[in-house]
């Protein structure tokens, strides 16, 4: 399969542009990829060691697999997981050029599968990560937002169509919860992140 062309998207500016209405610091793209080059990264993805996901204790519907570095949770301890998958990494490149930053600076991703009825609920990803950016494939949903509450609660809905990629910083990423409603078919995501601590050296590389 050919590397996804960059400069292929990302001359489609309009997509980029902020969408009415959204969290400032969001970015989307509406379609990144063809149908074709979706199921063959569908064809890599469905071999992957997924495992249960607990929640308090809880398997939930949705399975994962994590690679590159992660925080084990309740503390700021890290540990390493498997590298990114090579047949993947086209996605990494391109989630890491849409959000401006070097590739290797996502340094961590979660894949996650959604059986019919799986979602996810209310929550801001974890204090020790920065930048979110997620893949869609296979089913479509919705990304819901919201901040505040009673009658200060603003919120937002994003809809997610297979082969469509999001980013999330500043107020999107640390301000505002999301949510996903259980999905309706069977759908796949990669969430790749930035671990704050990284992402501050890269930056201080930078200046």
């Amino acid at each position: 399969m050919n590397p996804i062309s960059v400069s292929r998207t990302l001359s489609n500016q309009r997509d980029l542009f902020p969408l009415e209405g959204a969290p400032d610091g969001l970015l989307f793209e509406s379609e990144i990829m063809t149908a074709i080059e979706e199921a063959a990264f569908l064809d890599v993805i469905r071999t992957l060691p997924f495992g249960s996901f607990r929640m308090h204790g809880v398997d939930a519907k949705r399975r994962v697999v994590r690679f590159g570095l992660h925080y084990l949770a309740g503390s700021a301890a890290m540990t390493p997981a498997s590298d990114f998958p090579l047949p993947l990494e086209p996605l990494r490149a391109r989630a890491a050029a849409v959000a401006g930053i070097p590739t290797d600076v996502l340094s961590e991703s979660l894949v996650t599968e959604y059986a019919p009825g799986a979602g996810i609920g209310w929550h801001r990803d974890s204090p020790p990560f920065g930048i979110v950016a997620g893949i869609s494939f296979g089913g479509a949903c919705r990304m819901r937002f919201q901040r505040g509450e009673g009658r200060q609660r603003q919120n937002w809905t994003l809809a997610l169509p297979p082969r469509s990629l999001y980013v999330l910083s500043g107020e999107a990423r640390e301000k505002w919860q999301h949510s996903i409603p259980p999905v309706k078919e069977p759908r796949w995501s990669i969430t790749f992140r930035t671990l704050k601590a990284r992402q501050a050296e890269t930056d201080l590389a930078d200046a």
